[in-house]
């Protein structure tokens, strides 16, 4: 029963692997929002001011799971397991005192998302060397899979049994979210667009026009992921808005109505003519270009959204990150985008 905005009854315990930086940032700020309390796991690198009201065990999860030889939580979060192995091992450091599982995990899991509107059912990418640890472009969909399975087999029911007889109410739950934004975003992919559209002027816009896009703000996805460590629901879950239908087109268009100064022009190149040109997805985040994978970008949220799930209007979400850009004291340098005399390079090349 819900005992205010946002907040279940009665409070839990809540542990977060990785929560100071972006989304496992605002799961923490979610959770104590709620009246939890919250134990954070993390290497003490990234924002180690934050949150004092939570407990801080700081460790590696790759070399030092020792603080969490002790403790019992009735859900565990975890914001950054990229590879099996670290599933696992969380799993046997943790010895069934870390409750419901909650795995974030991402819509690139898929095998094949050559047509939109799947649902969480779809077959999950198989790796052709589970071995392996490497994790770029063509591995990181397959390793989120392997993490899912991992999940299963180390936190899911049969665990459960194998473990301490105090284990109790053990459940998994994966999301499987898309884009990612919101205020904190280390990444920069969304708010590179809204920065650079609240410049105004002729802004290169990379086609398909028609490419899918759905995105999920981070504020949202924590809440939804504090509702599955409540145990309000489980499963797994497409953590995405909008619903589809919904281009990048009406994604940027969006934009240069929420932010954009008179006189904002899109100017739509080709896919192909942004290839020939070696403009890469670094340069112009989100884009999906022409491959079939872009309809990962245009998934059934259905399931999430009965759970629970309850998107902000996308418009808000702008003008959120953009206010937030706008309280820096200092512009954040973003790790994407296209630098500004690149930009005109190419609208003069191919605009």
């Amino acid at each position: 029963m819900a005992r205010g905005l946002g907040g279940y009854d009665p409070a839990v315990r809540i542990l977060v692997i990785g929560g100071t930086q972006f989304v496992g940032r605002h799961i923490v700020d979610a959770a104590i929002a709620c009246g939890d309390s919250v134990t954070i796991f993390h290497r003490g690198r990234t924002n180690p001011g934050l949150f004092p009201e939570a407990e801080h065990l700081l460790g590696d999860r790759n070399t030092d799971l020792s603080a969490l030889a002790t403790g019992e939580w009735e859900a565990t979060v975890d914001c950054s397991a990229y590879v099996p192995r670290q599933v696992h091992a969380l799993a046997q450091a943790l010895g069934g005192r870390g409750g419901r599982y909650v795995h974030i995990s991402s819509v690139s899991a898929y095998q094949d998302v050559t047509s939109p509107g799947i649902t969480e059912d779809a077959p999950l990418a198989v790796l052709e060397n589970p071995a392996t640890e490497q994790v770029d472009e063509n591995t990181y969909g397959p390793l989120k899979a392997l993490c899912e399975r991992a999940a299963h087999s180390a936190f899911g029911d049969s665990a459960a049994d194998r473990g301490s007889s105090g284990t109790r109410g053990v459940s998994v739950s994966i999301v499987r979210p898309t884009y990612v934004a919101g205020p904190f975003d280390h990444t920069g992919r969304f708010t590179w667009w809204v920065e650079r559209i609240a410049k105004g002027g002729r802004v290169l816009a990379p086609g398909p026009t028609d490419n899918p896009f759905q995105v999920i703000d981070a504020r949202d996805l924590a809440a939804f992921v504090v509702l599955l460590a409540h145990g309000e629901a489980e499963g797994t879950f497409h953590t995405v808005s909008p619903i589809p239908p919904f281009s990048f087109e009406e994604f940027l268009a969006m934009v240069v109505n929420e932010v954009g100064p008179s006189g904002t022009e899109l100017v739509w190149v080709d896919a192909e003519r942004l290839t020939e040109a070696e403009v890469t997805g670094a340069d112009l985040p989100l884009w999906a270009g022409i491959e079939p994978g872009r309809y990962a970008r245009a998934v059934d949220p259905s399931r999430a959204l009965a759970a629970g799930l309850r998107p902000r209007p996308l418009a808000r979400t702008i003008h959120e990150i953009h206010d937030h850009e706008m309280a820096q004291r200092s512009p954040t340098q973003r790790p994407v985008g296209l630098d500004p005399r690149r930009e005109r390079e190419l609208l003069t090349l191919l605009g």
